[in-house]
């Protein structure tokens, strides 16, 4: 069974932008989230995926993903995704042979920024870079579904 094991970190500075390895434009529509699982569309340029995954267990978490035709996927963005689409450029930024992931939201998350690390293994040891800060793992506010009830209930008070 496929797993995602992952640790996610705020940032403390910009020094990563120096070492940027590709770049990408994902838009992201949450279709379903309950009980800790989730299933997400997500647009890479043209390509479409369905990801589902389950609930956490530590750092980790069941994780299926299916590309699916572009079409299918532009119509459940459009009429599945009651939380709306998010948009982020996603960076690679290796550091210490492992391959970081730092996003940046745009719209309705702008000025979000954070970075995240898969690994092999939960009690594996790796080289935490220097603009890598506070560790966010699992800490609710920084799940993407939470942040982005937090930014709509704000713009919906400031309406």
């Amino acid at each position: 069974m496929p797993k995602e094991i992952e640790r996610k970190f705020l940032l403390v500075n910009d020094s990563w932008r120096e070492h940027v390895s590709q770049a990408v434009n994902l838009r992201d529509g949450l279709i379903a989230f309950e009980g800790g699982r989730k299933v997400r569309i997500r647009f890479y340029n043209e390509r479409a995926t369905l990801t589902v995954k389950g609930p956490r267990q530590g750092i980790t978490r069941d994780e299926f993903e299916y590309e699916i035709p572009h079409s299918d996927g532009l119509a459940m963005l459009d009429a599945h995704c009651p939380s709306g689409v998010m948009e982020k450029t996603r960076y690679h930024v290796p550091y210490g042979g492992f391959e970081w992931i730092v996003d940046e939201y745009r719209g309705i998350l702008d000025g979000i920024i954070l970075a995240e690390v898969e690994l092999p293994s939960e009690d594996i040891d790796f080289p935490k870079p220097p603009w890598a800060g506070q560790e966010v793992t699992g800490q609710p506010e920084y799940r993407q579904i939470n942040m982005l009830r937090k930014r709509q209930e704000a713009l919906a008070q400031a309406s």
